[in-house]
């Protein structure tokens, strides 16, 4: 991994991100949102949590992202050159998707000690066993994207 730094593109990806995470919250989906850009900084993909809306266990803002990054980036499946910016950690299967898919860079907001695998609970996109790891920058905007989940919560909690 080349440049573990953020960038000021870094964060405005992030709040599209955050921005496409309060819709999801808005729908009565957990609030996450990711953005999938190319080399050149086009955007390929925006997406949020759908799992409540389409009762799919995948339908993470994240896959959801992926799969339309691969459809719109003309390169097939891989996506060497892009960068996945999305306001919380990715879990498991997510960071999964994120090897597999080949993404060069991955940024992501909160950080996440329950499921995260990009560093808190597993590591999986570093796993040197893996063909592929991924440039990481993690926290970034990170206390905005966690406000989200907080609000989120809490209301559910008091409903």
């Amino acid at each position: 991994m080349s440049e573990l730094y953020e960038r000021e593109s870094d964060r405005e990806l992030i709040r599209l991100a955050v921005a496409e995470a309060a819709r999801a919250a808005e729908a009565g989906d957990v609030p996450i949102g990711a953005v999938v850009v190319d080399g050149r900084g086009r955007l390929l993909a925006v997406a949020r949590n759908r799992r409540e809306a389409t009762g799919d266990p995948t339908a993470h803002a994240e896959i959801l992202a992926l799969r339309a990054a691969a459809q719109a980036h003309g390169d097939g499946w891989r996506l060497a050159e892009c960068t996945l910016a999305v306001t919380v950690e990715p879990c498991a299967m997510c960071a999964g998707a994120v090897v597999a898919a080949r993404i060069g860079r991955l940024v992501f907001g909160a950080w996440e000690p329950r499921t995260g695998a990009v560093g808190s609970l597993w590591d999986v996109v570093r796993d040197r066993r893996l063909n592929h790891r991924p440039e990481v920058v993690g926290g970034v905007l990170e206390s905005e994207c966690a406000a989200l989940l907080d609000r989120f919560f809490a209301d559910r909690r008091r409903a």
